[in-house]
């Protein structure tokens, strides 16, 4: 498979370390030289004058990897072009535009996977398979927290831009949190939120508290914030007899576990498997193979437009609430 990258930043950097040694990034592109320079050196892929260029070039699929104000108007010239799409989340700045982009991919003929890479850490995805076979569990409850603390002059970063954004925190790590609690329990609606600015000068929330709900009244409750002083990943899911504990993701987040805690028939302290993985972050990897094997195996996409569009329904309604 030939890629095209557009977007040589952190996260353009990990898609291109992802890709197979039996493809290849074939052109990157970049409003900022200097960063495609140095990803062309790294992978020795050609460096394009525009998107048009990778657009018009015999690449498979197209990387969008850049501000959240480009991504829907990238991805549909991509799918014009008939061009598979990895797309970062949330995919668009609006459902409508993420509509759009299922729209013609389904006239084109086109996957579009939008990067929520969180489902493909090991710990995670180890998670979701032992609660998938536990059918007779119904999860009573989930609990995440998702956090870091910015930086030395993050409130001038785009990401804290609304018009370049379209949010604040709850669109940026919290729609990590919402993804894996829709992928966990299916449909949920809002039953509580607040969205304070407590911290950074900013016209966007640096900080959001979420209680979601599905028909059953189980609720997902979620805390994703800018001014986590240490970097934080904890996503709790209990069932009746199981608690799956998350925490860390690697790097600065810390290492990343699964603790299995299995209620015994006389209750008391449970019985504790404990799961390590890493050190190398494989997510990023995990997800490219998805994401290729969807295209030339039929399997099916872990985390595809539609389930993004399912996130951000919800952030819209959450945001006019």
């Amino acid at each position: 498979m030939k890629i095209g990258i557009i977007g040589c930043g952190l996260i353009g950097n990990k898609r291109a370390n992802s890709v197979e040694k039996s493809d290849s990034v074939s052109y990157v592109y970049d409003i900022d030289e200097k960063r495609a320079k140095k990803l062309s050196a790294n992978t020795g892929a050609k460096i394009a004058v525009s998107e048009n260029q990778i657009f018009n070039s015999d690449v498979d699929a197209v990387f969008i990897s850049t501000t959240h104000d480009l991504l829907a108007k990238l991805s549909l010239q991509a799918i014009k072009n008939g061009k598979h799409v990895l797309v970062e989340k949330p995919g668009a700045c609006s459902s409508k535009d993420l509509k759009k982009i299922i729209d013609l991919s389904k006239k084109h003929n086109v996957k579009v996977k939008v990067g929520f890479n969180h489902r493909f850490h090991p710990a995670i995805f180890k998670a979701h398979q032992i609660i998938t076979k536990k059918k007779s569990e119904d999860i009573l409850f989930i609990r995440g927290r998702y956090g870091h603390g910015g930086r030395i002059g993050y409130e001038k970063e785009w990401r804290c831009d609304k018009k370049v954004s379209g949010g604040g925190e709850l669109l940026d790590q919290g729609s990590h949190l919402i993804d894996l609690s829709l992928w966990f329990m299916g449909d949920l609606k809002t039953d509580y939120k607040s969205l304070p600015t407590y911290f950074w000068d900013t016209n966007v929330e640096d900080n959001c508290f979420l209680s979601l709900k599905n028909k059953k009244n189980n609720i997902a409750w979620l805390h994703a914030s800018w001014t986590e002083w240490k970097n934080t990943f904890s996503f709790e899911i209990y069932t009746k007899k199981t608690k799956l504990m998350i925490t860390g993701l690697g790097g600065s987040y810390g290492k990343e576990k699964l603790y299995v805690y299995k209620m015994l028939s006389k209750m008391g302290p449970p019985n504790v498997k404990e799961f390590e993985f890493g050190p190398e972050d494989i997510s990023w990897k995990n997800e490219y193979i998805n994401f290729k094997k969807s295209i030339y195996k039929s399997v099916n996409l872990c985390g595809d437009a539609s389930d993004a569009y399912k996130v951000l329904k919800l952030v819209e309604n959450i945001y006019k609430k």
